[in-house]
C-alpha cells in the first residue's frame, strides 16, 4: 500500500487485497449503484483491485482507494482514470469517485476530487480532465461544479458500453483544461 495523496481528512492510496470485501459491500448498496449498471460481483472486485494498481504503475494515477484519515477505513474510491472507449472526447482522463453512502454529504468526494485534479494537472502534466454522469445524478453533477469543471453543452453523449435505449445511456460531459485550472 502506498499513500499517493493526503488531504485534511483523506488518504488516497493504492489498493490492498484486504480492500476487496469492504469495496464489494459498498457496491451492493442500492444508493451507491443507482446510476451504475448494477452491483459488482466479488470476481469483478477481485479483478478491479490489481487492475487499478497496474493503472497506477503504468500511468502514475488511478482510481485510488479513498480512506478516512482518522480511522483508515475504506470509503470507496476517488481518483483519475484513463478512458479510451469510443466517444467524441476520448481518449481522456476522467476524475471520478464512488463512496459508500454513509460517507455522502460530508464533502469527501469534493475534497478528494480537488486533490486528484491538482495531482493530475501539476504532477502528471495532464492537459484536460473530464467527468461525466447521467443527468439524474445530481450529487455527482454538484461535485463536478464544486471542483471547477464546466459543462460541455455540446458534449453530451450516449455511453458506448450501454445500449442506446438503456435508461442510463445518456450522459452529461464536464471538462477542465489545464490552462484554466492553473490560472
Amino acid at each position: 500500500m502506498t499513500a499517493i495523496i493526503e488531504t485534511e481528512r483523506l488518504i488516497l492510496r493504492t489498493w490492498k487485497k484486504e480492500d476487496g470485501t469492504p469495496y464489494f459491500q459498498i457496491n451492493q448498496d442500492p444508493k451507491v449503484i443507482e446510476f451504475l449498471r448494477g452491483p459488482l460481483t466479488m470476481e469483478q472486485v477481485n479483478d478491479f483491485i490489481p487492475a487499478v494498481n497496474i493503472h497506477q504503475d503504468k500511468r502514475g494515477y488511478t482510481l485510488w482507494a479513498a480512506c478516512l484519515k482518522e480511522t483508515s477505513e475504506l470509503m470507496g474510491f476517488i481518483g483519475l482514470n484513463y478512458t479510451d472507449w469510443e466517444s467524441h472526447f476520448t481518449p481522456a482522463v476522467e476524475v471520478g469517485w464512488r463512496l459508500g453512502s454513509q460517507y455522502w454529504g460530508n464533502g469527501y468526494a469534493t475534497e478528494g476530487a480537488k486533490a486528484s485534479l491538482e495531482y493530475g494537472f501539476k504532477k502528471c502534466g495532464l492537459k484536460k480532465i473530464v467527468s461525466f454522469t447521467v443527468p439524474a445524478n445530481v450529487r455527482s453533477l454538484r461535485v463536478m461544479e464544486k471542483i471547477g469543471l464546466k459543462r460541455d453543452v455540446n458534449g453530451d453523449f450516449a455511453h458506448p458500453k450501454l445500449a442506446v435505449d438503456h435508461p442510463l445511456s445518456q450522459h452529461i460531459l464536464y471538462r477542465l483544461w489545464a490552462n484554466e485550472y492553473l490560472r
